[in-house]
């Protein structure tokens, strides 16, 4: 099933609904577990559902949310590969519903319920993220805080320093100065270490306090630093980091900028470094973005390009930027796999999302044969 928001985004959503009354349907059948059983269940629950000792402006609800359930599993006939799980529910008067059927780990138990909130907890599986990479970028000047979760690259934080630029030492005794900023960046890169337990452990020490607990541990699989050479080296010598986030550095590479742009490259620099794997989503669009350096590969860019495309059925694969709105996202879904064509959802983060953005709108594709 295409989706829109990325799965992290969606899990989130689903924990955050609530309803007044017990409304709220949980289903969850697990990888080798019968679907027709759920169904089953899900037939005689709403059969019953009339019957049931709640107020009339629970039951109601309640019906229609079973109703949904009952019709999205009858699409199923055999479970998929790591199991199912469905939300459905009335919440403010709307109905609201989030299939899960393509997961990227097992379900973990089976669920039937109705409540006031939906029931996660077999879902927690896919949100464990043991590829989720921390990423520092230091400067002088600054530093930025980041996570890369293989698809998205989240700014948590940046932090400024007051160290002087060398400018202003002009009119003063120039070796006092470079003594004293000198001094001031070291202190400053205590506070990016300090910063960094705060953002990256998961015992992490309170603002102002001078370490992290010696049990904290790093919450992602690795730390990525970037900087210039000679910042990078500096600051690693001076052992700023706390020992837990030191130890979690899987490589250091060169990246221009201590901002968000940074994080960007430092993501690229890693992945051309091989210390990355590449995701579906950056694949394919590279493979978009060589395709117009060169006269073999046939492609499409632009929503009046890409309408064109599919019209003749030569689409190979899609790509489509997940910023624009939901429906024109899974009408242009539907339409490519309809002729057979595959589709990656860009997520937002990617630098190669953004040009996808700013250059076509957003919508891209891969053809089987040229359009002219």
């Amino acid at each position: 099933m295409s989706t829109h928001d990325s799965l992290h985004d969606r899990i989130e959503a689903v924990s955050a609904t609530e309803a007044d009354g017990e409304q709220l349907v949980t289903v969850a059948v697990p990888p080798g577990e019968s679907m027709q059983a759920m169904q089953r269940r899900v037939e005689s629950e709403h059969a019953e559902a009339e019957y049931l000792d709640v107020r009339e402006e629970v039951r109601r609800p309640l019906e229609r949310a079973l109703e949904e359930t009952r019709r999205i599993l009858h699409d199923y006939e055999e479970t998929p590969e790591n199991g199912f799980a469905a939300y459905v529910g009335v919440s403010d008067t709307d109905l609201v519903q989030y299939v899960f059927d393509d997961l990227p780990a097992p379900v973990s138990e089976s669920a039937y319920g109705h409540a006031n909130e939906f029931d996660t907890d077999p879902l927690e599986p896919a949100t464990e993220r043991t590829d989720t990479h921390g990423l520092l970028v230091v400067a002088r000047e600054s530093a930025a805080f980041g996570r890369y979760d293989g698809e998205t690259i989240t700014h948590v934080d940046t932090v400024e320093s007051d160290v002087p630029s060398k400018q202003a030492a002009e009119g003063r005794n120039e070796n006092r100065f470079e003594g004293r900023s000198e001094e001031r960046t070291e202190e400053f890169f205590d506070e990016i270490g300090s910063a960094a337990a705060r953002v990256f452990l998961d015992d992490a020490p309170v603002e102002g306090a001078d370490e992290a607990s010696p049990d904290a541990e790093f919450e992602a699989s690795g730390l990525l630093l970037g900087g210039s050479d000679v910042v990078v080296e500096q600051f690693r010598d001076g052992d700023h980091l706390p020992e837990p986030v030191g130890d979690a550095v899987t490589g250091s590479f060169e990246v221009e900028y201590a901002s968000e742009q940074g994080l960007r490259q430092l993501v690229d620099a890693a992945e051309s470094a091989g210390e990355l794997g590449t995701t579906d989503a950056r694949e394919t669009l590279d493979r978009l973005f060589d395709a117009l350096d060169d006269d073999e590969t046939p492609v499409a860019t632009g929503r009046e390009d890409v309408e064109e495309a599919l019209e003749l059925e030569a689409v190979e694969t899609l790509l489509v930027a997940d910023s624009l709105p939901e429906a024109e996202v899974q009408s242009l879904v539907e339409r490519a796999e309809q002729q057979g064509g595959e589709s990656v959802v860009a997520p937002t983060g990617l630098d190669r999302t953004d040009r996808l953005e700013a250059a076509f709108d957003g919508v891209g594709a891969l053809l089987r044969f040229p359009v002219e």
